[in-house]
């Protein structure tokens, strides 16, 4: 029953992206050409950046301590907006839309170590000086 519902959604969403088109193509006529090519050359550029910044957003989660899942569902709804945008329609184009502007999760400190019972934490800054007796 799952799967045939499944299926009956996708079937059903380009159906409904054709009906839409069809639908604004006559009230508005060709000026939906350019929308359309726009959209696609915007997918297609967000789906390049993406392909270069992935790597930039996991190397800053990991020095930030952050779980990496947050850089990659970013990057993955960056991707998923991308593709919708391809797709041609104005229904997938605003749902494209609605998941770039969601907003991106907050950056979180990882939790302070605390002192077991004896232990003395001291937090400062050093700096490593040669010793001129080893030379």
């Amino acid at each position: 029953m799952r799967l045939l519902m499944v299926f009956f959604i996708l079937l059903g969403f380009p159906a409904l992206e054709i009906i839409v088109l069809l639908r604004l193509a006559d009230a508005i006529g060709w000026w939906l050409l350019p929308w359309l090519i726009l959209s696609a050359a915007a997918g297609w550029i967000l789906i390049q950046e993406e392909r270069l910044a992935v790597f930039g957003r996991l190397f800053s989660s990991l020095q930030s301590g952050q779980p990496l899942g947050y850089a990659m569902l970013d990057s993955l709804r960056t991707l998923f907006a991308g593709v919708l945008l391809i797709f041609p329609g104005v229904i997938s184009d605003g749902l494209a839309v609605i998941l770039l502007l969601l907003p991106r999760p907050k950056a979180s400190r990882p939790p302070a170590r605390e002192a077991a019972e004896g232990e003395v934490i001291i937090e400062g800054e050093w700096q490593r000086e040669e010793d001129r007796r080893l030379k």
